[in-house]
């Protein structure tokens, strides 16, 4: 099985805020949790994909990078996107497929947008899909906390089901590149 870690939009504006948005909900954690993932990619020989939006930061300068605090392997590869979905107008999901990929592990920002639609596109496109349960982050909306709405999609993304491909919700300190999803069809 080949896999490959997603990290979309874990970006240095968007995680930090700037004078219009907060920081995104437990950061910290975030970033520690998004270092030691990707050092698991690494161990288990998967291809590392960041993903960056082009409305942080008005699409330039350093608020618009990977966060600083985020180790990029020098392999990884780097997609912009313009839209939400990053499979929408990126060259990513031939990527993908050209490198035979069958499983994505999905982490980074923001839960209710930009995480939620690339889970739900990843598992209509072929792919089995684990999204690191401590592994993603927004800030809160008006009608919800950020820690509400991680929870929510915590919830109804593990299960969440294309006939062939789904998703699972694991934690980050667990064997996240030993999918289970076998053990479930």
């Amino acid at each position: 099985m080949k896999q490959a870690l997603l990290v979309i939009d874990a970006q240095q504006e968007l995680i930090d805020g700037n004078d219009k948005e907060k920081s995104v909900f437990n950061k910290a954690t975030l970033l520690d949790n998004i270092n030691s993932v990707v050092k698991k990619a690494l161990v288990s020989d998967s291809l590392v994909v960041f993903i960056r939006d082009k409305d942080v930061a008005e699409g330039k300068g350093k608020g618009f990078e990977v966060h600083q605090d985020i180790d990029i392997p020098q392999e990884a590869k780097v997609f912009d996107k313009a839209a939400t979905n990053a499979f929408y107008g990126t060259p990513l999901l031939v990527f993908l497929q050209d490198n035979k990929i069958d499983h994505l592990v999905i982490m980074g920002c923001k839960t209710e947008h930009c995480i939620d639609s690339a889970v739900r596109t990843a598992t209509v496109s072929g792919f089995d899909v684990t999204l690191v349960e401590d592994g993603h982050s927004t800030t809160d909306s008006s009608h919800l906390t950020a820690e509400q709405i991680i929870s929510h999609h915590n919830a109804i993304l593990h299960g969440h089901y294309n006939v062939d491909n789904f998703s699972m919700v694991r934690r980050s300190d667990e064997d996240l590149f030993q999918p289970k999803h076998d053990d479930y069809r």
